[in-house]
């Protein structure tokens, strides 16, 4: 599971196809649970790494995930920009010295955590990518997966951000944050990555 130029770009596209495609219905898992613009912000910022691949141009999987990094974290508000933006800085990083697809996502992985401080079980992203990293080294990520490891946010109590101030009444609402991410693991299955 080598990352490539061209896979990886690939990769970019389709998420950002998939959260532009879903963007509403990212807002609305976030309206009763968070600040309602998910959707929004994650699609502003897909579009400004989209537009600064296309002008920049990067000749290297460092350079694609550094202004991808960049990008994220200057137009994505909320915890997202930062939180993504850690995510693909931390790839820029390691992608230096390697080009293995489950290392590079663990460290991502390890930067969200280090970043927003959650754990799996407090109802974020996290709980998207410690169930799915794993599966990245045996190469066995399916669809399935992805879908069960966000549906499993649906049933906990969220103890970070927005969400935690509601408690209990957060129970029963998907994290848009690990929807989110959900379609950045399909874009990297439908990408070919793996």
């Amino acid at each position: 599971m080598s990352v490539t130029k061209e896979n990886l770009e690939k990769w970019l596209e389709i998420f950002g196809d998939l959260i532009e495609t879903n963007k509403a219905y990212l807002s609305d898992l976030d309206t009763p649970i968070g600040d309602g613009d998910h959707g929004n912000n994650m699609a502003r910022g897909m579009a400004a790494v989209k537009e600064t691949l296309t002008s920049k141009q990067p000749e290297d999987i460092v350079g694609v995930f550094k202004v991808t990094a960049m990008s994220l974290i200057s137009k994505v508000g909320g915890a997202s920009g930062p939180l993504y933006g850690t995510a693909f800085l931390e790839m820029a990083k390691a992608s230096a010295k390697t080009d293995d697809l489950a290392e590079l996502m663990e460290l991502a992985l390890a930067g969200i955590k280090k970043r927003g401080g959650a754990e799996a079980g407090d109802k974020t992203m996290v709980d998207v990518w410690t169930v799915l990293v794993p599966k990245l080294k045996d190469n066995s990520l399916t669809q399935a997966d992805i879908d069960a490891a966000v549906e499993s946010t649906k049933d906990m109590v969220a103890k970070k951000g927005r969400a935690s101030y509601l408690g209990e009444r957060s129970v029963g609402h998907l994290d848009p944050g690990a929807v989110s991410s959900g379609y950045l693991f399909t874009a990297l299955l439908e990408a070919g990555v793996m």
